[in-house]
């Protein structure tokens, strides 16, 4: 621990630096050497304790050899959690060691999107510590598994924590005119990879019933779409040109969708597709992947503050904080599974 201690202060000392090199001009943050910026080598080797506790209670989950997400050890007896809306095909974990296990799945929980899986045939796994300090504040130091459990990523807690509100599911177009001279609502624009567009609608269309309202009004339409969410299916029915049709749209992500048409998503690459509707988020700046969530976000001491949930941006990844995890893990253990389906969610 002595040793440790040192070695963080000098780290500390650096950081010190850095973040004085940081307000310079940008030649003078090229000086830094490599090694002692965030992620470089001297850096994480402070970080050695929050290492070993990172890597060794985490696990990639696959789906035929693609790694989808990584999954938090809650348990010896081989309870994991993780992100559900990335992880319901996972057949398999892995662990930091290279060591294969098959997986089950035994709930999901759709407020907080975590799922719990069974890894089958494990024994004495590593299950996470988890902090005593639930909240950290802002600019508190946090470290997280890479999606290859090869290295640790570095960052610091970047705004207080907050609810993140719901947004609703989208169709993922653009509209035009509406009114009755129109005879309903003018599709101007189908975004390319949407709902919408997966589902066969067309620019030009115009939308005359959502979810068996007639509807004739824009906002009226927004309404009716944005109260359902993600993932729910909704029935449109459009007139193209003399022929009356109607589509099953599966509703979209309004970040996945609209997002593509701003310069900073475009930059940002993947992205989460459920980045909304949490009851209580960790903000950092941990560059993470979108395959790295499900994995623990931990304090210096290598104990969790909780799971991440969401990449938003290149610079921003929200974490469920632990109170909320523990509580779901709970719901999650006293529920009965409603299928007996080992791969189904």
């Amino acid at each position: 621990m002595r040793i440790y201690t040192h070695r963080l202060c000098n780290f500390l000392s650096t950081i010190c630096l850095y973040l004085f090199i940081s307000s310079a001009p940008l030649g003078a943050l090229d000086r830094l050497p490599v090694e002692q910026r965030r992620n470089g080598s001297e850096t994480l080797g402070a970080f050695e304790e929050s290492s070993n506790a990172a890597l060794s209670s985490t696990v990639r989950l696959l789906s035929k050899g693609r790694t989808l997400a990584l999954g938090t050890i809650v348990s010896r007896k081989g309870h994991i959690m993780t992100k559900a809306s990335s992880s319901i095909e996972a057949e398999e974990a892995i662990l930091a060691d290279g060591t294969r296990y098959k997986v089950q799945a035994k709930g999901k929980d759709k407020e907080t999107d975590l799922a719990v899986f069974k890894i089958k045939g494990a024994k004495k796994l590593t299950p996470v510590s988890w902090a005593e300090k639930k909240d950290p504040g802002e600019g508190s130091w946090l470290v997280s598994a890479d999606y290859n459990l090869k290295r640790l990523k570095v960052g610091v807690v970047g705004a207080k924590s907050r609810p993140i509100d719901r947004s609703g599911g989208v169709i993922g177009v653009i509209l035009g005119r509406d009114g009755e001279e129109v005879g309903g609502i003018l599709i101007q624009q189908v975004m390319p990879r949407s709902a919408g567009a997966a589902a066969g609608l067309e620019n030009g269309d115009l939308v005359t019933n959502v979810g068996g309202q007639d509807v004739t009004d824009r906002e009226k339409m927004i309404e009716l779409v944005g109260s359902n969410d993600p993932g729910d299916v909704v029935v449109i029915k459009v007139k193209r040109g003399k022929s009356m049709l109607s589509f099953r749209v599966t509703l979209g992500h309004r970040s996945v969708v609209f997002d593509m048409m701003s310069r900073n998503a475009r930059m940002s690459g993947p992205v989460s597709k459920r980045k909304d509707n949490f009851p209580m988020i960790i903000q950092h700046d941990i560059s993470l992947p979108p395959t790295a969530m499900g994995g623990a976000v931990l304090d210096l001491n290598g104990n969790a503050l909780g799971i991440n949930v969401a990449r938003v941006d290149r610079v921003t990844t929200y974490a469920l904080p632990t109170s909320f995890v523990l509580e779901t893990l709970k719901k999650l253990r006293r529920s009965k599974p409603k299928t007996s389906d080992s791969n189904s969610l």
